[in-house]
Order: C-alpha cells, then structure tokens, then sequence
C-alpha cells in the first residue's frame, strides 16, 4: 500500500518533540507531547511528562491504544487495574525500566523521586483519554447514590474541588505544602512501600 504522507513533496522527518505543551501544573511538572498532528509521518506518538516526587498522573485509561512507559531519568511507580484478574498490577520502575498499559485498562503513574522524565508512548500517532477526574465530576450525584449506595450529598461534596479535567495532580494548594512553585510531597506516604500498598495486591519491587 503506498503511504501517501511519505510521497508529499514537503515531507518532514523530524520534529521537536518539546515545543508543544499538553498541560502544566507548574513549572516542574509538565506535559509535552509529539503525536500525529505536529509530525504526519509518525507511526506512534508520544508524551514527554516531567514530575516531581508525589506527583501522579491521575487515573484514567485509552479508548484506542495500548501504552509504554519508559522511565529516562528518576523513579516511578505505574499501576494497572487488570480486568480480568479484578486486581491492580503495581511496578516500580527506574532509568531504563518500562512497563506496559493495555489498552482500555484504569491506569496511574506516581513519581517516586524528583526529576523523573519518562516517555509515555502509543501504538497510534494520536490518543484518545478518557480522564478519571470526568467521571468523577460529570456523574450525577443521584446515579452515583443509586448504583452503590453512597450518600449524595457527601459525594457531592467530596468531588466538588474537581473543576475542570484533571491531569498532573494533586491539585495546587490541596492540602499540601509547596514551595518555590514546585511540588514538595508530605508525610503522608513515607516510602515506596506504603505507595505500592495504595494500589492493592499486585505490587512489584525494582527489577
């Protein structure tokens, strides 16, 4: 089959994959990303994301893609909840790890240390995303107390501080000290143990 966007007479080969943002939660902890829109010929896509320590990628899964992660500098933690199984894989992972997230499967990433730059790559040049922080919000409070019996009102509250789509969290000033702009992660989780045990049965030390 010939590949049409090989054949154009303006056919580009190369792209820098820092010039576009995805989202910002400050000036440490950042998405960039390179997908089919910025470089046609492309036959995955990529993010750049860059945290800091107790950051997370908030939940959320892909309707059209499985993903790999591979961690370039500092450590992480991914966790996958496997359908199948009805438990939560957890990995942790350092500088030259990788882990993968099929596609459709419930899926999080916390960053264990500080300058952790991983590289989140799809099968496809463009991902679709479906954030947990949406459903978290856009399901009526009525629904929620219906199909599991949680009080509506409580509910309510408890996700009222989600206003928009949430990416990079937790959210600034929630509750948690900050300095200098950049995320400074609490006592709350002390070490990477108590991190994995969050996610359930399933948690996997360093390769």
């Amino acid at each position: 089959m010939e590949d049409c966007v090989l054949q154009d007479p303006n056919l580009k080969l190369a792209a820098d994959s820092n010039q576009v943002l995805n989202y910002k939660r400050d000036q440490c902890n950042y998405i960039t990303q390179l997908f089919g829109q910025q470089l046609p010929a492309i036959k995955n896509g990529f993010f750049n994301i860059h945290m800091t320590k107790g950051i997370i990628v908030q939940p959320h899964w892909h309707t059209n893609v499985t993903e790999m992660i591979v961690v370039i500098s500092g450590e992480v933690l991914t966790s996958v909840f496997n359908p199948f199984t009805q438990r939560v894989m957890t990995y942790h992972l350092k500088p030259g790890q990788v882990s993968i997230l099929p596609k459709g499967w419930f899926h999080w990433i916390i960053a264990l240390t500080d300058h952790a730059y991983l590289l989140a790559i799809f099968d496809q040049p463009t991902p679709d995303i479906v954030f947990g922080s949406d459903f978290l919000r856009c399901i009526p409070k009525e629904v929620i107390a219906r199909a599991y019996c949680v009080n509506e009102h409580e509910y309510a509250k408890a996700v009222a501080p989600i206003q928009e789509s949430l990416i990079l969290g937790p959210p600034p000033g929630c509750c948690i000290r900050e300095e200098s702009g950049c995320f400074q992660a609490n006592e709350r989780y002390p070490d990477m143990e108590s991190l994995g045990a969050l996610s359930g049965a399933g948690w996997h030390p360093a390769f």
